[in-house]
């Protein structure tokens, strides 16, 4: 598994902690110094069956710098993806990857059913 995250993120530290005392294998990667590319956005929201607004983090200050709540209805999803793929810091997280799964954000009842 993938383990996507922002270490000074409380809840991503909160997932990790989970993950270490579940003793669950994973590759760790850091949001911002590796942000996702375009293609692993692309294939990571297909893969999650969510709407591609729940891959924003709706409560960053670089979302709402740049108003998006109002831009992104306005945009197709291919230019969401492109502009998530352009800063990790847009990118909602933690973002866990596995084979045919993939979660984004942390709520425990979900985590343990990957």
């Amino acid at each position: 598994m993938l383990f996507i995250w922002y270490p000074k993120c409380s809840t991503c530290q909160k997932a990790k902690k989970w993950l270490d005392s579940h003793e669950i294998k994973y590759t760790e990667r850091h949001i911002v110094e590796e942000n996702p590319t375009y293609e692993e956005l692309k294939e990571w929201h297909q893969k999650s069956s969510l709407p591609l607004k729940k891959f924003f983090n709706t409560s960053g200050m670089l979302y709402k710098e740049l108003k998006l709540k109002d831009q992104l209805p306005k945009m197709s999803e291919d230019e969401q993806l492109k502009l998530l793929a352009t800063n990790g810091m847009l990118v909602k997280r933690p973002v866990l990857v596995a084979e045919d799964k993939v979660l984004v954000g942390f709520k425990e009842a979900e985590w343990k059913n990957i």
